[in-house]
């Protein structure tokens, strides 16, 4: 006896054949190891404004894990180079490059639109305000702490402002037990507008010392990663990186609507709560400790859905890859082009990303969600 066929309105990832015993696709797996391939090139320590060989580079890191004969190869400088900046800056730009990307999938998904990213909603202004507040205002207040303290400090801050703006707008979307999607989008309108208010406000009251760090903090950097801020915003940004494979089937449902999704025992209200909150936490340390880096959260699902289609179980691990090689790939032209100086980062990819982005558009119009 044949097996009928799925119905049409099916979720992508929920129909037979799609169990987790069926594996990847070749055109997934293909490209998850293209991207894999691209964020490996990425990562070379050596390159930046001291060359450092590919030896020096294996023999440093050796030494810093304190294997036996390591050494031998690296100066004392070159050793301080890399595991001082460039290692702590390179995981920064690798866990804030797939988070920023995996925020991005979120929010797609969320409001089923592949023009979605955390800054719609206000996730990322309210991030920004957080660490304004925390820049201008919280200097005397951390003054006498350590300086664990007071690094923990700004990855908190903007992680209160990222919830606090997504708390107000999802309380004032909430109708009737349920999320309207859109009066949460003309919420989030106002909510970036205040947040915007807020910080041009206290950029006002800044003093000349702190202009610098918000002009420099706000166009976007990794310049100032360090083991510090690692552990600071580390374990956020690997909690939202280990939890949002959980969630993979679930958004799969939510492209088909909220109704939809119910039937097939979702839980919606819940999974969209799940989604803001993880969002709110990706969005608020990155923007703590890189500054407002946009485009990333924006092109790397756009690119992944055109790639391999709407199924997150694909989407989510090639956005990641994706989103982790274009921020780190990002930073090494922004460190060595007008080397010594350093461009902003946050200026590049938006250089970088919006031509890149309208030609995606036009090659995959309407695509994104119905490949």
């Amino acid at each position: 006896m044949t097996m009928a066929a799925p119905a049409a309105g099916k979720a992508p990832g929920t129909g037979p054949g799609t169990g987790p015993g069926t594996g990847l696709r070749a055109r997934p797996r293909l490209a998850i190891g293209i991207a894999s391939g691209l964020l490996a090139v990425t990562l070379f320590l050596g390159i930046g404004a001291v060359a450092i060989s590919p030896l020096s580079v294996v023999d440093a890191v050796a030494h810093a894990l304190g294997l036996p004969g390591a050494g031998a190869a690296a100066t004392p400088v070159e050793q301080s180079i890399l595991t001082s900046v460039r290692l702590p800056r390179v995981l920064l730009g690798l866990l804030a490059g797939a988070a920023l990307a995996l925020t991005g999938v979120l929010m797609q998904a969320f409001f089923r639109n592949p023009l979605a990213d955390p800054a719609l909603i206000g996730v990322s202004a309210g991030g920004a305000l957080g660490a304004v507040c925390m820049i201008v205002l919280g200097a005397a207040v951390f003054e006498g702490l350590s300086q664990a303290a007071s690094v923990f400090a700004l990855p908190l801050a903007a992680f209160f402002g990222s919830l606090g703006a997504c708390a107000v707008v999802f309380v004032l979307a909430r109708q009737d037990g349920v999320v309207n999607v859109t009066t949460m989008l003309l919420c989030g309108i106002a909510v970036n507008a205040m947040a915007g208010a807020g910080i041009g406000f206290l950029s006002f009251m800044a003093d000349d010392a702190q202009l610098r760090d918000l002009t420099f903090w706000s166009l976007g950097s990794l310049g100032a990663a360090s083991w510090w801020q690692l552990q600071a915003v580390g374990p956020v940004l690997l909690a939202l990186l280990i939890a949002a494979p959980f969630l993979v089937m679930g958004l799969n449902a939510l492209l088909l609507g909220d109704a939809e999704a119910l039937h097939l025992g979702y839980r919606v209200e819940r999974l969209k709560l799940v989604v803001l909150l993880l969002t709110c936490a990706g969005a608020g340390a990155v923007v703590a400790m890189c500054g407002v880096i946009g485009f990333i959260g924006l092109i790397a699902p756009h690119m992944s859905r055109l790639i391999v289609g709407p199924d997150h179980r694909y989407v989510m691990p090639l956005a990641a890859l994706l989103g982790a090689a274009l921020l780190t790939g990002a930073d090494i032209v922004a460190r060595t082009a007008v080397a010594p100086a350093e461009l902003p980062i946050g200026v590049l990819t938006a250089v970088i990303g919006g031509p890149v982005f309208l030609w995606l558009l036009r090659q995959g119009r309407g695509k994104a969600f119905h490949a």
